[in-house]
């Protein structure tokens, strides 16, 4: 189908049609969008796709409204937006058109579906307050995509839709990088994968740039990995791996006497060449040179062993 018209309704507009807007436009770059509610416009044909209006979903008929009775939901009971229709019918047509690799489609798909479309859906139909990202709530992206509306004493006739079109063009920012942030994931996750089986049983992985390492860590439990190397600009980076998703408790801290110094303390400290920064946090530290990060993991491997033991001694007790 190579539709003429992208059809959704004029007035007061909504994420969930914007980000239609966002998918179907980058299809569709030639359709135009037609922005009515008169029935000559919300009424199924062959040159368009409607969305957002026209009360039926018909995939086959082309028209993904979720107003009316026996609206469509997901398998597990939530509801649709036009967002999630569109998403669900279009949203593996439009990563292909992304340059997603055929491989990771299903997955960046499912993934955008579960943790921007739903979302979408979920408060266009009431079943999620914004207000329940707290002071937070006007920044979601629903709300964010409301503040672009036109002020109630705007004259311009052509406010709502210039309004609309603008709103299109933000979202398609965001829309376009979670996508590409969903792909290099899968990208990460490989090279990650790649990194593990090289260190085998050594207690520190080295990564040829920085990328997410912890997902891909937890998925091939590499439980006995402790630090990550990697390459920044001229220096070189050695960095702990967070026990879990939320907070910022490490596997493993680098040693305390380096915690907050840089330069030739930090050399005197370490007894490194070349050592540069350790964060007072101790989560991170820095080097000159390849030979001196591996010399300060090393030495960070030693502590953090050294340290084990001595908490399992004392549980001992």
């Amino acid at each position: 189908m190579n539709p003429t018209y992208l059809v959704t309704h004029s007035g007061g507009f909504h994420a969930d049609e914007v980000l239609s807007s966002v998918i179907l436009t980058r299809l569709f770059p030639d359709a135009e969008i037609v922005r009515s509610r008169a029935p000559e416009w919300i009424t199924p044909a062959e040159d368009r796709i409607i969305y957002d209006v026209g009360g039926a979903y018909d995939a086959d008929r082309m028209i993904f409204d979720h107003h009316q009775r026996g609206a469509p939901t997901r398998d597990d009971g939530d509801p649709y937006s036009s967002f999630g229709l569109i998403w669900k019918h279009f949203g593996e047509a439009y990563l292909r058109a992304s340059d997603v690799p055929q491989a990771d489609i299903a997955q960046v798909h499912n993934s955008f579906d579960g943790s921007f479309v739903l979302p979408v859906d979920l408060v266009d139909n009431g079943k999620l307050s914004p207000s329940e990202a707290g002071p937070l709530s006007s920044l979601t992206l629903p709300g964010l995509i409301e503040t672009l509306k036109p002020v109630f004493d705007n004259k311009d006739p052509d406010a709502e839709l210039t309004a609309f079109h603008t709103a299109v063009g933000i979202a398609r920012s965001f829309v376009e990088a979670r996508v590409a942030r969903s792909a290099a994931k899968l990208r990460a996750e490989a090279l990650v994968h790649e990194a593990i089986q090289t260190t085998g049983t050594g207690r520190v992985l080295e990564l040829p740039m920085g990328m997410p390492f912890r997902p891909a860590v937890v998925k091939a439990g590499a439980d006995h990995l402790l630090f990550v190397i990697t390459p920044r600009d001229k220096d070189w980076m050695l960095g702990g791996i967070r026990k879990f998703d939320e907070g910022f408790e490490q596997r493993a801290d680098l040693p305390a006497h380096w915690a907050g110094l840089t330069g030739s303390d930090l050399e005197n400290a370490s007894g490194v060449k070349g050592a540069v920064f350790c964060h007072n946090g101790r989560f991170i530290a820095a080097a000159q040179t390849r030979d001196a990060i591996l010399a300060m993991a090393k030495l960070a491997v030693e502590s953090a062993e050294q340290d084990e033991k001595t908490t399992k001694a004392a549980q001992l007790r």
